[in-house]
């Protein structure tokens, strides 16, 4: 195999690594927000049933659960990422790329009003995701 085949599947593998971790953490991110907006206030339900009632909305809530499951294969993903990638891009692109996504994620999922400012700001993280990947 050419060095240029190798150099390039190992950045496909490199950046599909990156690319996946940061998708967990979106989904892991946006899936416990769904969960805990749609439990409400834990105070109130602390208040109203004890701790043990308040543990047992949460942990029986689909959306954080399974968002707390993204989160877990998340960090495992995390690990497979850093061990085959230079952490001066692996980082900073997993950072970069989950913030991107979590902005487009919470405007169409969580429907959260995402202002201008913050969409020039993704504008400039694409930006730095592309000089640091060169």
């Amino acid at each position: 195999m050419s060095p240029t085949v190798q150099t390039t599947a190992h950045l496909f593998h490199v950046w599909g690594a990156i690319t996946f971790v940061a998708a967990l953490a979106v989904a892991g991110e946006v899936l416990i927000a769904a969960g805990m907006r749609s439990i409400g206030d834990l105070d109130v339900i602390r208040a109203d049933s004890g701790l043990p009632g308040a543990i047992r909305a949460v942990l029986t809530n689909g959306s954080f659960v399974i968002g707390a499951l993204c989160m877990a294969l998340n960090f495992f993903a995390m690990l497979y990422a850093l061990s085959n990638a230079d952490l001066t891009l692996a980082a900073p692109a997993i950072a970069s790329l989950t913030y991107i996504g979590n902005a487009i994620a919470a405007k169409m999922f969580l429907r959260e009003a995402v202002d201008h400012r913050r969409w020039l700001a993704v504008v400039f993280v694409i930006v730095g995701v592309i000089l640091i990947s060169r």
